[in-house]
């Protein structure tokens, strides 16, 4: 089975310049993995939403990279998945683009 989470979006402090560690800024995450379904194990998407919402918030990462590194070792150990993949964005932080960072 492959699991898709698309658009997750919400506020949270991330960045390395100095207003983006004072303002909340809008990230919208994507993230995708399979894993073999069991009728009694399967993962619970709205858990994952929220661990992944609740520790953005909570971290305030430096860089998107950090918060992908993070997120992959996390996700590989509480879960049986395989071909995790993660987008994280920031579509406010420049005028003229959104700016996205994926595995």
């Amino acid at each position: 089975m492959k699991v898709e989470i698309k658009d997750l979006s919400f506020k949270c402090i991330i960045g390395i310049l100095d207003f983006e560690r004072i303002k909340k800024q809008k990230v919208v995450i994507n993230i995708s993995f399979e894993y073999t379904f069991k009728k009694d194990e399967f993962i619970d998407y709205s858990k994952v939403s929220a661990f992944i919402q609740t520790q953005m918030k909570k971290k305030k990462f430096l860089l998107i990279e950090d918060a992908i590194l993070y997120f992959e070792k996390k996700l590989y150990k509480n879960y049986k998945i395989k071909n995790l993949y993660i987008m994280i964005s920031k579509p406010d932080i420049l005028k003229n683009c959104i700016v996205s960072v994926s595995n």
